[in-house]
C-alpha cells in the first residue's frame, strides 16, 4: 500500500513509523525546517519530502498519482481540507483521511470536501471516556465498515448472567456474533453447545447499536 502523509508532527511521524513497520510504502510531506530536522532522526531519509502538502508540485513528487491513501494530519484544519479536496478531486486518491483539530469544523470534513474519514480527536476522546464509564469490560479492537460494525473483546464477569450457560441459550442480538472464546491458554471456536465460563475473554462482532446489549449479556448480573 502506498500512503502519503501530510504533516510531520508527532501524529504524522507516529503514523509513518507504524505504516513502515507494516511494510507500507510511505512518503511524509512537511515544510517546517525544525520539524524536518526531527523527522530526519526518526524516519529513513527516502520517506521524508520537504514541501507543502497543498502544492500539487510536491504532491506529485511524493507520488500522489499512485497513492492508495492520503492522510492529512497537520495542525491546521484549512490545510487538511485543501489537501483532502486536491487528493480526491484532482488525483482520485481512493481513500482520504483528514484530522479535525477544531471540533466546530467537523461538519466540513465530508465527502463533498474529499474526506472519506474525518478523525475528530475531541470526539474520539469523548467516546473513549463514555465507553470506559459504560462498558468497563468491553474493548473495541477493530472498526469495520466505516465504524458501523466492530470486533470487540469482552471479559465475562464471574457473576454474569451468561456464565455457565450454553451459547445457544444466550439472547444474542440479531446483528451480533461470537467469534472466539479465549480461556486461559485455550482458544475455542464456539458453537451452540459451548458453555460460557466466568473470566472467559470473548471476541465478538457487533454493530454499534448493539454493543450495550452485548455487554449486558456478559457483564455483571445486577440484582
Amino acid at each position: 500500500m502506498k500512503v502519503i502523509i501530510i504533516g510531520g508532527g508527532q501524529v504524522g511521524a507516529y503514523i509513518a513509523n507504524l505504516l513502515l513497520s507494516n511494510k507500507c510504502t510511505v512518503k511524509i510531506l512537511e515544510n517546517r525546517a525544525a520539524v524536518l530536522g526531527k523527522l530526519k532522526n526518526e524516519l529513513p531519509p527516502d520517506v521524508i519530502l520537504a514541501g507543502s502538502g497543498t502544492d500539487p508540485k510536491f504532491l506529485e513528487a511524493a507520488g500522489i498519482n499512485e497513492a492508495d491513501v492520503v492522510v492529512a494530519v497537520t495542525g491546521a484544519d484549512e490545510t487538511n481540507l485543501v489537501v483532502a479536496t486536491l487528493a480526491k478531486m484532482e488525483y482520485n486518491v481512493p481513500r482520504v483521511i483528514a484530522r479535525v483539530n477544531n471540533p466546530k469544523n467537523a461538519w466540513l470534513f465530508n465527502a463533498g470536501m474529499g474526506v472519506d474519514v474525518g478523525v475528530n480527536q475531541a470526539d474520539l476522546i469523548a467516546h473513549l471516556v463514555v465507553s470506559e464509564m459504560d462498558l468497563k469490560n468491553m474493548m473495541t479492537l477493530l472498526k469495520i465498515n466505516d465504524g458501523n460494525y466492530s470486533i470487540v473483546q469482552i471479559c465475562v464477569d464471574a457473576q454474569s448472567p451468561a456464565a455457565s450457560k450454553a451459547v445457544k441459550d444466550l439472547l444474542m442480538p440479531a446483528n451480533a456474533l461470537l467469534i472466539t472464546i479465549i480461556r486461559g491458554m485455550e482458544t475455542i471456536v464456539p458453537n451452540g453447545d459451548t458453555i460460557i465460563q466466568g473470566n472467559d475473554n470473548i471476541l465478538a462482532l457487533t454493530n454499534e447499536s448493539n454493543q450495550k446489549q452485548v455487554y449486558d449479556i456478559f457483564g455483571k448480573c445486577v440484582i
